[in-house]
């Protein structure tokens, strides 16, 4: 499939899909696309082949390959793109023969992930995953060892490393794996002290590219990066956010996930994803607007069960349902939204109330003038109804959590 041409000097990309009937195919093509656009290349066409089994040294068959090769010398490609993963042997004998770089899917999400990684954390993580990537296939001296001085790929914090020796790769995975552990203790220390403060975290996980950003930006003003692309937010964002029952809780934004995310993401990004985990309510955000939306669904909420988060209140969010087909498909407790034009938003802040895990308690107080400082954390974090100062004291009337209850019951009427 042809795509247009664009006068814009790009790197010009070939995607080959090969359907072995383990997964959808023609899916997660269209998904390569979107990836491959996002790591700012052009997918100019897609060539694919039916398999019952992965050919060893080529991946594809021998003729499909040299159906390849005259594309790539007479449209002039610069870059191979495999939807799935290749073996170091697969890559050199591809590139040998066609005589243009090659790279899999998986390189090519941890290339994105190194364009959208801006916090110390998310570009810790990014070499992490590319030198445990990279490292079995640095063993050629063929296209892709000449080649490795740029282009999609090959970014990220990790690219000078990637011609060093095994030994220097490995001392260097060893600092990088130290320093993630400290920014995990720092991470589980703010994660306590929250706890301790009684604040209420409300985690938006989903599919890469579903609005999460959009709908956070939505409720809290966080002007996180929002735009049309895949992996657009990779650092986690906490905002705070006071419910109508004036409630506060902290909302998080998490890195997005695809289909088929390749193990060593999952586990390069556990610290990130472990946010979404320890978060009182999981927000499932998914693209109501796209065919594959019942999936995105599904994998979101199979990753959350494999990380241990199923006992949490999980409340699916149908983002973009402006734009969306009817009819939608049913999801139980699922609220539908836009969070570009706000509709739905209402019900899903009430839906949130309702799964909050403290009870809260209206109650009326009279507190001493030196205890004035609860009437401010009161309307920091609560609901403060009313407040009168009287000869006795300070009166209240106020909506609170448990945390803010044990502070105050002396004082309530």
């Amino acid at each position: 499939m042809e795509m247009n041409e664009t006068a814009e000097k790009v790197t010009r990309a070939l995607l080959v899909s090969v359907d072995t009937g383990e997964y959808d195919a023609e899916s997660s093509l269209s998904e390569l696309f979107e990836l491959t656009q996002s790591a700012g290349a052009k997918p100019v066409a897609s060539i694919s082949q039916k398999l019952s089994h992965l050919e060893p040294g080529t991946c594809v068959g021998s003729g499909k390959l040299e159906e390849i090769k005259e594309f790539c010398e007479r449209e002039e490609i610069d870059l191979i793109i495999f939807d799935l993963e290749l073996s170091p042997v697969q890559i050199r004998n591809i590139e040998s023969f066609t005589d243009v770089r090659v790279i899999d899917r998986t390189m090519l999400i941890l290339d994105i992930f190194a364009l959208r990684a801006k916090s110390r954390e998310g570009k810790l993580q990014v070499e992490l995953a590319q030198l445990k990537y990279m490292m079995p296939r640095l063993t050629g001296k063929g296209v892709e060892m000449s080649r490795l001085g740029g282009g999609i790929g090959t970014r990220g914090p990790g690219e000078t490393k990637l011609e060093t020796d095994r030994r220097h790769i490995k001392r260097r995975m060893e600092t990088l794996k130290a320093e993630l552990k400290e920014v995990e203790q720092r991470r589980a220390q703010h994660r306590k002290r929250r706890e301790k403060d009684g604040v209420i975290t409300v985690a938006i996980v989903g599919y890469t590219n579903a609005g999460k950003s959009t709908l956070l930006n939505f409720l809290t003003d966080a002007g996180v990066l929002s735009e049309d692309k895949l992996f657009a937010t990779l650092d986690p964002t906490s905002r705070s956010l006071k419910l109508p029952n004036g409630v506060s809780v902290m909302l998080i934004d998490t890195v997005g996930l695809v289909r088929r995310l390749p193990h060593h993401l999952v586990e390069a990004f556990k610290s990130t994803l472990e946010e979404a985990v320890e978060a009182d309510i999981i927000l499932n955000v998914c693209d109501i607007s796209s065919e594959e939306s019942r999936l995105h669904l599904e994998v979101t909420s199979e990753l959350l069960s494999s990380l241990g988060a199923e006992d949490k209140p999980i409340i699916p969010v149908l983002n973009k349902c402006d734009i969306a087909k009817e009819p939608y498909f049913p999801v139980s407790g699922a609220v539908r939204i836009s969070a570009k034009t706000g509709e739905g938003v209402d019900d899903l802040l009430r839906v949130i109330e309702e799964n909050l895990p403290k009870k809260l308690k209206r109650v009326e107080l009279l507190l001493p003038f030196d205890r004035a400082g609860l009437i401010a954390e009161i309307r920091k974090t609560a609901v403060l109804h009313s407040e009168e100062y009287t000869g006795e004291g300070i009166k209240a009337e106020a909506t609170v959590d448990e945390r803010m209850y044990h502070k105050i019951r002396e004082y309530v009427l």
